[in-house]
């Protein structure tokens, strides 16, 4: 059974649309056209942001906003140029407890399955800032 189920829809100039149960985007070399990575690295940060929301919740934490930042880079000179290095951030306002959600952001990266995936292959590095 799959977990989950997207179309991509391309032509032969690498343009197309991204099709999900719950919306649609464009993809590849055109105006807004999303990249493979930007798509990767957002999996990442939505996948994050919604276990470390769970775990906040659970503990009765909150705050007021949050930005989830991602960046990294993939190695050179291989056949195969995989991901080396990821780091996500972790900015949030007016936090009830700083050390609390230190710690939810931790489990959040922790438990969060593409995290875990992503790990397997690049070192991974989580920042979590407050404002």
């Amino acid at each position: 059974m799959a977990l989950d189920n997207i179309i991509l829809r391309m032509d032969n100039k690498f343009v197309g649309e991204l099709e999900s149960p719950t919306g649609k985007a464009p993809v590849g070399n055109q105006e807004g056209g999303l990249q493979p990575y930007h798509m990767l690295f957002g999996a990442l940060a939505s996948c994050f942001y919604s276990t470390f929301l769970e775990i906040s919740k659970k503990k009765r934490l909150s705050f007021e906003t949050a930005i989830v930042e991602v960046s990294g880079y993939k190695g050179t000179g291989k056949e195969v140029n995989l991901l080396e290095h990821v780091t996500t951030k972790l900015t949030i306002k007016n936090p009830s407890e700083e050390k609390g959600l230190i710690k939810s952001a931790e489990l959040g990266a922790k438990f969060c399955s593409i995290y875990t995936t992503l790990s397997k292959v690049a070192e991974m590095e989580l920042i979590v800032e407050f404002n």
